[in-house]
């Protein structure tokens, strides 16, 4: 069983930054693949970034790239999500997600959010 806390929310203006931690209480939290996903007000969830086992390989959406860099700490079980040039379309619920062994497996383990709220 993997637990993920996350942290860093609150509210930003457009044009700042603002960076987000993903906590995993698991001794073996190098076995797994972490994604950000997000879910605005009324809308569906939505995958944002994801970073391998290894850390060597990161993917994001269209909407985020050249704005948010994930990155992971495996020896201190954290991923953080560094976003820059936020806009109002970034306010949500920031999820963290854990991927046992990487694709295809399903990110079966999932935190409880973080909400942020990015004011024009």
């Amino acid at each position: 069983q993997v637990r993920l806390v996350e942290s860093g929310g609150g509210e930003e203006e457009a044009g700042g930054s603002r960076s987000l931690s993903c906590f995993a209480s698991t001794r073996t939290f190098g076995r797994y693949a972490v994604g950000w996903f997000r879910q605005a007000p009324g809308k569906s969830r939505e995958f944002v970034a994801s970073i391998s086992k290894l850390g060597d390989t990161t993917d994001y959406a269209d909407s985020v790239k050249g704005r948010f860099t994930i990155s992971r700490d495996i020896g201190e079980n954290i991923v953080r999500l560094q976003m820059t040039d936020l806009k109002p379309a970034d306010t949500a619920d920031y999820y963290c997600a854990a991927q046992l062994d990487g694709p295809p497996n399903p990110f079966a383990y999932w935190g409880q959010g973080t909400f942020l709220t990015v004011s024009s």
